[in-house]
């Protein structure tokens, strides 16, 4: 009994150390040159206790480059559309957990595992800032236009493009689809949000499994 009370001491310890220096070591290491000023766009970050989403800002090459979306039913042309929010995360749980009520022994499994990833898209109206789980972004266009190619590759292409979860919706603003990668509890969807904001030139943790982690890093180096 006392080795293994030891024995998970020392995972702790370990555990704990991990993500402090995930999240005190930055990435890239050192900071990228800066360009001459030029335009920039906004993004946000949206924040819960276990999960990350990043909302794009809506305009007319955004919804030409996610028209896909209408055909699922999102109807990304609505003038009333101000962001697109997209997220990638285990399937089981993503899913199955709408709200903490509804939480299951098995996808919890699943995500402190493995899983396969989907991808989770909702648009929404206007955005206040500052709010308490919304963090604002400027960024380069060049920027920008990395971050929509990330976003778009993490989309699992069919013969007829991304492939729409049939039946599987919060409400009728959103949509599930296949997404590449797998997913387990040591690269998940914060993991995923931290490398698509390095992609769009912003500073992360070396590794953030959390919200609370990927925010302070941003936070610190950006």
């Amino acid at each position: 009994m006392r080795r293994l009370g030891r024995s998970l001491a020392i995972l702790l310890v370990a555990i704990v150390t991990a993500m402090a220096l995930g999240t005190l070591v930055p990435q890239p290491l050192w900071r990228a040159a800066v360009a001459s000023p030029g335009a920039t766009r906004h993004i946000l970050v949206f924040k819960n206790p276990i999960h990350t989403d990043i909302a794009i800002p809506v305009d007319d090459s955004v919804r030409a480059r996610f028209q896909f979306l209408n055909d699922a039913g999102i109807s990304i042309a609505n003038p009333a559309v101000r962001y697109i929010a997209f997220g990638w995360g285990g399937r089981a749980f993503y899913l199955e957990t709408p709200t903490w009520a509804e939480l299951k022994p098995l996808p919890t499994i699943k995500a402190l595992t493995r899983d396969a990833a989907v991808m989770h898209v909702a648009i929404t109206g206007d955005i206040v800032e500052p709010d308490a789980n919304v963090g604002g972004f400027d960024i380069s266009e060049e920027g920008f236009m990395a971050l929509l190619d990330f976003i778009a590759e993490s989309f699992q292409q069919g013969p007829n493009g991304p492939i729409v979860i049939e039946n599987a919706a919060y409400s009728k603003f959103d949509r599930f689809y296949e997404a590449n990668g797998s997913f387990n509890a040591l690269v998940g969807c914060n993991t995923w949000t931290a490398a698509a904001l390095r992609t769009a030139g912003l500073r992360t943790g070396w590794w953030n499994p959390l919200p609370a982690s990927l925010g302070l890093s941003i936070r610190l180096y950006n």
